[in-house]
């Protein structure tokens, strides 16, 4: 059986905590003694269940940890070298309690759709956290291709435009450009790397922050060269018949451990890489991040020996 052992770090952590977001992930992690997981490492419904308690609260130690800020380099908010970064650790923790809102439906298949972007978010932010500024600044104005679009689209005389939605729309892209300080000119590089981030197609970037052994059975075949690919509607969507032929499959796949699980695998490295940025990286926080690794094992390795297919 998983090394439980390892998991009973919690009252040690909660004893140290003093903030106020700190006494907020404590409450989350008090109830973690090793009874309390021995009781619930018993088969696979109930591992499953207590997956899912985990999952729950890791969910809401990442959105505690977005709210952690080191007043002395931040006394207000963040500037626009390290919000991008703060966006997308949001999105992660947002994307994470819809995933698990499907994990106590049990749909896998919905979970499958969320997932993709959470695992894009993940990714992007360790990337953007390994690399310079110019590399952030980059990431920015990728975001502006179709933005462009829409400015060039006004000028050529779309009638859109003259409608309520298109004067809304086109505000919209004028404000963002203004508080950021951006013409239609700044765009040159994006255009020459065919607006892709640092000129590098997603799967280059995955390979360099992770390891690109992963990408094939992880992200790889969420998105696939076609979305909404032949073997997605094969696993999910249809079933074979004796003869060859296939019928409508109406239901939808059971979700168990094996469909969050791997993901935690991408979501942790970026909150450790942010709280070293922001200077905010106190070690009960960096013990929390700890945890959550080393449970997140323990529960996928007792689920794997106590699953008989």
């Amino acid at each position: 059986m998983a090394d439980l052992a390892l998991m009973g770090i919690g009252l040690n952590i909660v004893s140290r905590l003093g903030s106020p977001t700190m006494e907020e992930i404590a409450q989350v992690l008090k109830k973690y003694d090793e009874e309390y997981i021995r009781q619930h490492f018993v088969d696979v419904p109930s591992i499953n269940a207590f997956a899912l308690s985990f999952f729950k609260d890791v969910a809401d130690i990442y959105d505690a940890i977005t709210r952690v800020r080191n007043i002395e380099r931040n006394p207000k908010g963040f500037d626009v070298d390290d919000a991008p970064i703060l966006g997308l650790l949001v999105k992660i923790w947002k994307l994470l309690k819809e995933v698990l809102k499907y994990y106590e439906q049990n749909n896998a298949e919905l979970i499958g759709v969320l997932e993709r972007p959470l695992i894009e978010a993940a990714v992007v932010a360790t990337y953007l956290m390994q690399s310079d500024k110019s590399v952030v600044e980059d990431y920015r104005k990728c975001s502006y291709k179709d933005r462009l679009r829409i400015l060039r689209d006004l000028e050529s005389g779309s009638r859109f435009f003259e409608s309520k939605a298109g004067k809304r729309l086109l505000a919209s892209v004028r404000e963002k450009m203004s508080n950021e300080k951006l013409t239609v000119q700044d765009f040159d590089e994006q255009k020459k790397n065919r607006w892709k981030l640092s000129g590098k197609s997603f799967y280059e970037i995955f390979a360099q922050v992770e390891h690109v052994d992963l990408y094939a059975c992880t992200y790889g075949m969420m998105s696939e060269s076609i979305h909404g690919s032949w073997n997605e509607s094969i696993d999910f969507c249809l079933s074979r018949n004796a003869d060859g032929t296939y019928s409508t499959f109406p239901f939808f796949q059971p979700a168990d451990v094996r469909f969050v699980s791997p993901t935690l695998r991408f979501t942790n490295k970026p909150f450790r890489l942010w709280l070293r940025r922001i200077e905010a990286d106190d070690p009960n926080l960096v013990q929390a991040l700890d945890w959550i690794e080393r449970v997140n094992t323990a529960i996928f390795l007792r689920f794997d020996e106590a699953y008989d297919n």
